[in-house]
């Protein structure tokens, strides 16, 4: 599948910004799956200069400021996306206590995945998240199984609604009320999969998303998307996004991958100014026939 993606985002201020410092992690990654071409940015205010650098987890980011008074922000990015077939792998049948037992006995893989498993800024736990865990994630059973049914668990037990969680919300606040975003749900999955000593990573993307039939797709309308990714051995990273109960194929399209969300932000920066601001993000997914 080919894709044409455009990432807009509007910043909107009472008061002018005299100085903005800000870094991107927009540019969707190259892989043996997926081939980013003619990645662009146009911002408005225009900066002096734009920075690329690639950070510890192999994502491109972008960095530039903005010293001119303005009142408005404007950010477009937009590149062209083949997203590859995946080639079947062969299934592991491994066990949850196979798996950490496996990881333990090789130096070289502890050190290499133990970032994954340790708490991170927005994916900690407690014993009430552990035993959602351990509802899915059986010991002595297969660890790709378990985490299909975990992702399963989470996308009948929880509704998808926006507005009601931020970033900010805690996971034991997402687990009691049963609702939130894409990325409430993959952060709660990260946490029961590294509550039980397995790897996992968070990815933030794209998703294609369909209009209902018969009605035209509306400009704007699709949105950044976030899943997860299992490490499981002989397999390697798998990724499984527990919002839409699947595993990513090729209407998924990979930003970047971190311990979670504040590594992959899209945007974040400092102002300075004072008051307060609007952000509009419109986001278009186009299949390329």
């Amino acid at each position: 599948m080919k894709y044409k993606l455009k990432h807009q985002t509007l910043y909107t201020y009472v008061n002018a910004v005299h100085n903005y410092q800000s870094v991107l992690c927009l540019q969707p990654r190259n892989s043996a799956n997926q081939v980013c071409q003619n990645f662009k940015i146009e911002i408005e205010p225009k900066p002096s200069k734009i920075y690329s650098r690639e950070d510890y987890f192999g994502n491109i980011q972008h960095y530039f400021s903005i010293h001119q008074a303005h009142t408005t922000l404007k950010v477009v990015v937009s590149s062209e996306i083949e997203v590859l077939n995946n080639a079947v792998r062969p299934y592991n049948p491994i066990s949850c206590i196979e798996t950490t037992a496996k990881i333990n006995a090789s130096s070289k893989l502890r050190a290499e995945l133990l970032l994954y498993q340790l708490p991170s800024q927005y994916v900690v736990w407690d014993e009430e998240v552990k035993d959602f865990a351990k509802t899915c994630l059986i010991p002595n059973e297969s660890l790709f199984n378990g985490v299909l049914n975990l992702i399963k668990k989470i996308f009948t037990d929880f509704q998808f609604k926006s507005g009601v969680t931020n970033i900010n919300t805690p996971i034991k606040t997402v687990l009691r009320e049963r609702r939130g975003v894409c990325q409430d749900f993959s952060h709660l999955a990260i946490a029961c999969i590294r509550s039980m000593g397995i790897p996992a990573r968070y990815v933030s993307g794209y998703i294609e998303t369909l209009p209902p039939k018969g009605k035209p797709k509306l400009e704007g309308s699709d949105a950044s998307h976030a899943w997860i990714s299992v490490y499981i051995p002989e397999m390697g990273w798998c990724e499984f996004d527990p919002t839409n109960n699947m595993i990513p194929g090729q209407r998924h399209i990979i930003t970047a991958y971190g311990r979670d969300f504040a590594d992959v932000s899209p945007l974040k920066g400092i102002i300075f100014s004072s008051g307060e601001h609007k952000v509009k993000v419109e986001v278009d997914v186009i299949p390329v026939v």
